[in-house]
This record gives C-alpha cells, structure tokens and sequence, in this order.
C-alpha cells in the first residue's frame, strides 16, 4: 500500500467516510430518512439516507484500497466522477424538494473537493509499466 498513492488515498477516505456514515446516525436520531433538511454533523447537514450512502461509499474504497491497485484506481476515479456530479447538482438542490439527501454549501464544497482529490490520484498516478514506456 506505501508504493501505491491509489490504494493509500482509498484507504484513507474509505475509513474517513465510514467513520463519518456511523457518526452520521448518533445526530441523525428523530430525522426522516429522506428529510430535505437534517441534522449537523459539524458543518455539514445529514439525514439517515446521507449515512447510508457514506457507509457505502466508504465500504467500497475500503475494499478497494485494501484490495488491487486496479480496484483502488477504478474505485477512486468512478467514486471521483460520482462526487462530482453530486457536488455540481448538488449546487442546484439545496433549498429544493429534490433534497432527499439534506444537502448545503459545506457539502458541495466537500463533494468538489473530494471529486477533486480523487479523480487526480485515481487517473494520474499508478500508471503501468507499459503506459510509461510508451
């Protein structure tokens, strides 16, 4: 894992945001679970379904990062992608209907930040032997 930035990188975040789903249900008690506004978690607002989504997404670049560096690198880039999306409609959301995940600012930011992050590990780094002689 010290040799690879991908699996370290998934590592990492895969433990930040599961740590993150699980503290997520302790203020989230009395919640609905697809309420268009929840509960702080420091800045950020969540609901049930936004931990259950952090569990998920954790979980997979856990397993990633604790995996290959393939499944680490797929895992970053399409988590990367995912967050992007989320962060830009994310924009759009916040004070809509179509909230179900009580989004706001922070988390935009924090979605474009992380889509950041990961997309530049997962499509920069651990390139093949192959690739680079070429």
């Amino acid at each position: 894992m010290r040799t690879s930035p991908n699996r370290l990188l998934a590592t990492i975040f895969g433990a930040v945001y599961l740590l993150v789903g699980v503290v997520g249900f302790l203020v989230t008690s009395g919640v609905g679970f697809f309420a268009t506004e929840g509960r702080n978690l420091i800045v950020f607002e969540v609901n049930p379904l936004h931990n259950i989504i952090h569990l998920a997404i954790g979980a997979a670049l856990l397993l990633a990062g604790l995996g290959s560096v393939t499944a680490a690198k797929t895992a970053n880039s399409t988590v990367g992608a995912v967050y992007l999306l989320v962060g830009i409609v994310g924009l759009f959301l916040t004070s809509s209907a179509l909230n179900i995940i009580a989004l706001n600012g922070a988390d935009n930011v924090l979605h474009l930040a992380s889509a950041l992050v990961l997309l530049t590990v997962g499509l920069s780094q651990d390139r093949t032997a192959a690739a680079r002689t070429a």
